[in-house]
């Protein structure tokens, strides 16, 4: 037996994702103009050629379609039930009996559907994507560097070979510092022949130098092996931290697995993981914070809103979505400096508002 909505859920959402749709497609129309000038600047680099642009463009174009996707799902919400406010269809249902809250539900019915896509996208072809057009972007741009999934950043320095698993760069004391986990060095002789195997547990770029921490030296020699190991010691390299970090996929681009699985790597190595957890614990909350940014904007179109037009919409969901993100963002930045669990960050602003919401429609209802 098939499921069937009622009629007033189906009118909400056919007015709710249609106003999505075209949201999401100026949204990501705009985006993609601005990345696309950005590559362009780089046109010329190495052998990295129109042909690669458009690559580039298409390969991340899912990353870029997931992350519209919460606002797009605030202006769409909006906008659609701003419509039916303005053409009195709201004022209809609810002579109907059909409350407030009811009329949501419709509305989230749709960006549910569509939410649960982009959570699809976001653990396979966002990150498969991502990863192979910053492969495409890298390798075009130097012959010296190489994005493998499975092994990380590769990089060779003359007659040197990087590989570093994971890296990111952070602000300390208004000085940039660069860090790489789990670094190989491979050093050959003229001929081809591995001579010095080093293993650091992480390089830190600091003071416009780098510098290895927990080193593993082995040297291979005719007459046999030796294994040194040192707390840290200079790594004297022309490596720039601007052409590794190029080569290192961004944390907010890996599936969640992968964050995982990173995370629970650098906290045994104990190497700073704010950065992949922060994107670990987004990438979980995802779904609420469409939810909440969806309820936000409801209010609006039962209130002043039925009198407005399509600008007046726009501007407060425009208002409604720069508030909520600034809103996370203070809560984030807060708990790394109290030292607050991150998970608690990235929940307290859209359960705020869920129970904001709740309490507008209970008092409207």
């Amino acid at each position: 037996m098939r499921l069937r909505l009622p009629l007033h859920d189906r009118l909400v959402v056919r007015a709710v994702l249609a106003s999505l749709m075209l949201t999401w497609a100026v949204l990501l129309a705009f985006a993609s103009m601005i990345d696309f000038a950005t590559e362009l600047d780089d046109l010329g680099k190495g052998g990295y050629s129109i042909g690669h642009v458009v690559l580039y463009m298409l390969c991340t174009t899912p990353r870029r379609a997931y992350e519209l996707f919460p606002t797009a799902a605030l202006i769409g919400s909006l906008l659609g039930l701003g419509g039916l406010a303005a053409t009195s269809e709201l004022t209809a249902l609810r002579a109907a009996g059909v409350s407030r809250w009811r009329i949501c539900v419709g509305a989230v019915i749709g960006l549910a559907a569509v939410t649960v896509v982009m959570m699809v996208n976001a653990e396979t072809l966002g990150p498969k994507g991502e990863q192979t057009a910053e492969s495409i972007s890298v390798s075009a741009k130097s012959d010296s560097i190489v994005v493998s999934r499975g092994t990380g950043l590769w990089a060779r320095d003359g007659a040197l070979f990087v590989n570093a698993r994971a890296g990111a760069q952070r602000l300390q004391r208004g000085e940039r510092e660069v860090e790489l986990a789990d670094l190989r060095l491979f050093q050959f002789d003229d001929e081809g022949n591995l001579q010095t195997l080093t293993r650091a547990q992480k390089a830190i770029y600091r003071h416009a130098r780098w510098m290895l921490q927990d080193v593993s030296r082995t040297d291979f020699t005719a007459h046999g092996v030796s294994v040194q190991k040192l707390p840290g010691q200079e790594w004297k390299t022309g490596l720039r931290p601007e052409t590794v970090l190029a080569g290192v996929e961004h944390p907010r681009y890996q599936a969640t697995a992968d964050l995982r699985r990173n995370i629970a790597y650098m906290h045994r190595n104990a190497v700073d993981a704010s950065d992949y957890e922060n994107a670990y614990w987004a990438r979980l909350f995802y779904p609420l914070n469409v939810l909440a940014l969806c309820l936000a904007a409801m209010p609006f179109a039962f209130g002043q809103l039925r009198s407005g037009g399509f600008g007046k919409r726009l501007f407060a969901g425009i208002v409604c979505g720069l508030t909520f993100f600034l809103l996370q963002r203070l809560a984030q930045n807060l708990a790394t400096i109290y030292r607050v669990p991150l998970w608690i960050a990235h929940a307290s602003p859209p359960v705020l508002v869920l129970l904001g919401s709740q309490l507008y429609f209970r008092r409207r209802a």
